[in-house]
């Protein structure tokens, strides 16, 4: 996946090395990759899977091998002539009664409004017994036409359904193969999920469905237990080895959605690995999370400007705008202890708890919704500065690469046209720093992550940001800053421009 010339075509791999210690204190390393690497699952030096699925004779490909003989079948009555002519002779039926019963339907009307004139006319121009005598002829051709109108309905009705009644009997074979593929394919499932197995240092076994029955009661996620770190883990419980540390780095291109980048370590991810990490290292002395290890940053959020009805302060990187799932400092929660009596919800925007920078809040429920107007009719006007891990080639430019969230790892965002929401982002080069460049940002919308992921991307700037330990190389802090952010006031709804200077 590293050949340029073949790009789209190839893509890279996720591999794993995990340190370990035997019972004698020897310390030795083990290897994997993530899924199938050449399209099998064992190689040479590297830690088999979890369960083998490509085994030559092993329940899954023959019964793959079953699908595959339905998936024929079905297709093969799908494509058969006789099917095909079958469903033509329906739509022509369909299409001479549509026709047919509209002419007639159209005849009837414009008889109608004649034989309404005729009778009109009649009414001043005949005797009382030739004015009978043309308005029995009138109803009598009226009831000709309606019974020629019920007689072309019963007609087609009978022609329709014949011509169903053949076509069904392909249907049926077709539903009756289905039903059959999808019985069957669920069985398969059911049998690979019970095959993956998960051991612990305690020796306790749990498969995918018991590990994923909350978070995913249906079925687990496509791919779990495929990745680097459980195939070590599960080959060092197996083999009495005590893991001490493991990394997982990528290698190669990376996919077109994700940000993955050559050499890059990353961790784990969310979806699919964390809930059976969870089991595999129970018990395992471990580090501390630092995500649980959040330091008071209140004392750091300085106030830029403050007058009766808003507050401008700048944000130090690693503070919340609002409190999450760690019961840590946020922004708001240090507002609303600043100030008491403020009647509005005060914070109007946020910043990724990693960038620094400006924040507007307001202290009345008006000032917000007049602020909050501004956002999302999008007439403030933000800048943002970044450090990027390496040197642009040109000096400014525009990216439009919509994003969602990435369900298996969130809060990951992928580049997607199909789901995505629209965003865009303007960039100016500003300088260039020790091999890095510094630029200012733009941000036309605001999607999560989205100068990380513009920036990142290769289809946007393909430099991450320095420190972006999501979608680049983690250092001391994230080196994205709001610089500017220019308002109406909600009283004097004067513009107003407030700067901060990055501290980087």
């Amino acid at each position: 996946g590293l050949n340029p010339s073949q790009k789209g075509l190839i893509i890279g791999k996720m591999f794993g090395v995990m340190l370990v210690q035997n019972t004698n204190g020897d310390i030795g390393y083990l290897t994997a990759f993530s899924g199938k690497l050449a399209n099998r699952n064992s190689h040479p030096r590297f830690v088999p899977p979890v369960f083998d699925m490509l085994q030559p004779d092993g329940f899954f490909l023959k019964g793959e091998q079953e699908l595959n003989a339905l998936n024929a079948q079905i297709v093969q009555i799908e494509q058969a002539s006789e099917r095909l002519a079958a469903e033509a002779a329906l739509d022509n039926i369909q299409q001479q009664a549509r026709q047919e019963l509209r002419a007639q339907k159209e005849k009837i009307r414009v008889n109608k409004q004649r034989r309404q004139d005729q009778r009109e006319h009649a009414a001043f121009s005949l005797c009382a017994e030739g004015h009978l005598s043309v308005l029995e002829s009138l109803k009598q051709e009226s009831i000709r036409e309606q019974g020629e109108l019920k007689f072309l309905q019963r007609h087609w009705k009978k022609a329709t359904e014949a011509a169903l009644t053949h076509l069904d009997t392909f249907r049926a074979a077709v539903q009756k193969l289905k039903t059959e593929r999808k019985t069957k394919s669920a069985e398969l499932q059911e049998q690979l999920f019970a095959q993956y197995n998960f051991l612990n240092k305690d020796g306790v076994f749990r498969n995918l469905k018991s590990i994923f029955a909350t978070s995913h009661p249906d079925n687990p996620p496509s791919g779990a237990g495929e990745c680097a770190a459980p195939k070590m883990l599960q080959y060092a419980f197996r083999h009495q080895l005590k893991p001490l540390a493991f990394a997982e780095f990528w290698w190669g291109q990376s996919p077109v959605s994700e940000i993955r980048k050559h050499g890059h370590f990353y961790p784990a991810c969310r979806g699919k690995c964390e809930p059976i990490l969870a089991h595999m290292l129970s018990g395992v002395e471990m580090d501390p999370n630092p995500m649980l290890q959040q330091q008071d940053l209140g004392c750091q959020l300085k106030t830029v400007y403050e007058d009766e009805h808003i507050v401008v302060l700048n944000k130090p990187a690693e503070l919340l705008s609002v409190p999450g799932k760690i019961a840590a400092p946020s922004v708001l929660s240090i507002l609303q202890q600043r100030y008491p009596d403020a009647t509005g919800p005060l914070l109007v925007h946020r910043l990724d708890m990693a960038t620094s920078g400006l924040l507007i809040a307001a202290k009345s429920k008006e000032g917000y919704q007049y602020l909050q107007s501004q956002f999302i009719k999008k007439t403030v006007k933000k800048t943002y500065i970044a450090l990027l891990e390496g040197i642009l080639t040109t000096s400014q430019g525009r990216i439009e690469l919509p994003l969602r969230v990435d369900l298996d790892n969130r809060p990951h965002q992928l580049v997607c046209y199909e789901y995505g929401k629209p965003a865009i982002t303007e960039w100016t080069k500003i300088s260039e720093i020790n091999g890095r460049t510094r630029v200012k940002l733009f941000p036309l919308t605001g999607r999560t992550h989205q100068l990380r992921v513009h920036c990142a991307h290769q289809a946007g700037l393909n430099i991450p940001i320095v420190g972006d330990d999501l979608y680049g190389k983690k250092e001391h802090r994230l080196h994205l800053h709001a610089h500017s952010l220019s308002i109406k006031h909600p009283a004097t709804r004067q513009e107003m421009t407030f700067i901060s200077e990055p501290p980087f």
